[in-house]
């Protein structure tokens, strides 16, 4: 398959007054073209930093790409001039922020702000400006378009507001669309209703997504593939049935243990202890202080990949052949 996007060694720093921020640490990852890429992880982990590198918004300063290349379509994005990234954002590649509460501009029509960056890119007039505005409206599900497109953003609810969001990302029909926690906000039903939505746009336009979210209930409906992150790195890659039934970092492994489930009883285990401080980031595999098989040289030395299938790598210590005989033993002299 196509690669669409690929990820190499990139990594985010923030300079602040109290030291800098070791916000993404060499992550690597790829998407192909019609796939959707889930990458998932607590709230701090780099995730929504590593979105917006890819989209070269990152504030400078005070962050700044250090290291590492973001290939589209084989085109380095970190290398390119602001006057040519913007000629990509939005037509090739989109996003949906966070907040559909903030996202949009309180004191400009629905229409007015669906049209604009089509306008801006394609140079196309206002007649077929508004006519693809309301074929977007009716895409993403908005009843009686031609009247809310005159309506302002006070006017629609919180699900409303994210199905907008989702038509002015894709009213220039990008190649990638990068979602950065697009149903946080909203209640469990409309979370179900803009999931579905996702499903209907990838079929009907073939964009490639790729899903920024620490819900893996969203995960579990929509992605093809999940990378699992901690501490500004990927720790796991695998398609959604190797995440979800062969997980092998222990991270991973409590963050499944962590959600509910119809299908079992008693207490949820929860993941105990805090992520490590990204001004001086830990020297060997960030979980040590949280992992209940922690070894010694999980402390000192980040492990290597291992590839467990063309598919599923993971970056742990557990994975080496002597500290599986070590753990073993272990285990063992424990009964």
């Amino acid at each position: 398959m196509e690669k669409i996007l690929e990820v190499q060694d990139l990594h985010v720093r923030f300079t602040t007054y109290g030291g800098t921020v070791q916000a993404v640490r060499g992550v690597d990852f790829h998407i192909h073209k019609g796939e959707t890429l889930a990458i998932v992880g607590e709230s701090g982990c780099g995730k929504s930093v590593t979105s917006n590198a890819i989209m070269r918004l990152i504030p400078n300063p005070p962050g700044k790409i250090t290291k590492g290349k973001v290939l589209f379509k084989g085109q380095d994005l970190t290398k390119l001039t602001e006057k040519k990234m913007r000629s990509i954002r939005g037509v090739d590649i989109s996003m949906i922020f966070q907040d559909p509460m903030t996202a949009l501009n309180p004191t400009l029509t629905i229409g007015t702000q669906l049209v604009e960056g089509l306008k801006q890119h394609r140079k196309v007039s206002d007649s077929i400006a508004m006519k693809k505005a309301l074929e977007m409206m009716q895409l993403v599900g908005i009843p009686n378009p031609e009247e809310r497109m005159k309506q302002y953003p006070h006017q629609f609810s919180g699900g409303m507001r994210q199905r907008i969001v989702i038509a002015i990302a894709l009213i220039c029909e990008p190649e990638l669309l990068i979602a950065d926690e697009p149903t946080t906000a909203l209640d469990v039903t409309i979370q179900a209703q803009i999931l579905e939505l996702f499903e209907k746009i990838q079929e009907v336009t073939g964009v490639s997504i790729i899903l920024i979210t620490h819900d893996l209930g969203v995960v579990a409906k929509i992605a093809d593939r999940i990378a699992v992150m901690y501490a500004g790195k990927i720790i796991e890659t695998g398609t959604k049935r190797e995440i979800f039934y062969q997980p092998q970092h222990p991270y991973t492994q409590g963050l499944l243990n962590s959600v509910p489930r119809l299908d079992t009883k008693g207490k949820l285990q929860p993941i105990n202890g805090t992520p490590p401080d990204l001004f001086s980031p830990p020297l060997g595999c960030p979980f040590t202080s949280r992992c209940p098989l922690a070894m010694e040289v999980c402390n000192k030395v980040y492990p290597d990949s291992t590839r467990l299938s063309d598919s599923h790598a993971v970056d742990c210590w557990l994975q080496d052949e002597r500290a599986k005989k070590l753990l073993a033993t272990m285990v063992t002299n424990k009964r």
